[in-house]
């Protein structure tokens, strides 16, 4: 085990808690910590890109793509999101207090080395491809998480 070393499972798609996971991944990164963020099923729209990629899929599989939001700008909040305008209020309230946005966090996290892994099975299960993610990613399963998660201190689950 390492003291230097955090993992976090990135579940929820929920703008308060993606923030939450990056500002947690950016102060461990920026304090010397090796950090592992590990996104699963409703975590990987945080990752999806913003435009529309056009790949072959299922009908089943361009459902799920066409009901989620489409990247980490169109995320919603966990609570009081009433149908999206919670989420406008809380980005005008973060702007107005000079917090970073969750794409700046994004950028933050990738400056400072962190790793990003998408896992490969929810990516399979909601039918995303890798072309349709963001740039920069790793892409495993559970065990590379869990060989991850091994070594580290600190393991979460957001």
């Amino acid at each position: 085990m390492s003291e230097n070393k955090k993992t976090i499972i990135v579940f929820s798609g929920d703008l308060d808690k993606a923030m939450a996971s990056f500002i947690i991944a950016n102060g461990a990164a920026a304090m010397g910590n090796e950090v592992s963020m590990f996104f699963t099923f409703w975590g990987l729209n945080i990752l999806r890109k913003p435009e529309k990629i056009r790949t072959r899929k299922s009908f089943m599989e361009a459902m799920f793509g066409w009901m989620m939001p489409r990247g980490a700008g169109k995320l919603g909040l966990s609570k009081m999101n009433f149908g999206g305008i919670g989420a406008i209020m809380m980005k005008s309230i973060m702007k107005q207090k000079k917090v970073n946005t969750i794409q700046e966090l994004i950028e933050s996290a990738r400056a400072l080395g962190v790793k990003m892994i998408a896992c490969t099975m929810s990516m399979d299960v909601m039918g995303f491809k890798e072309e349709e993610l963001i740039d920069g990613l790793e892409f495993a399963g559970v065990a590379t998480y869990l060989g991850e998660a091994d070594e580290a201190n600190v393991n979460l689950f957001i």
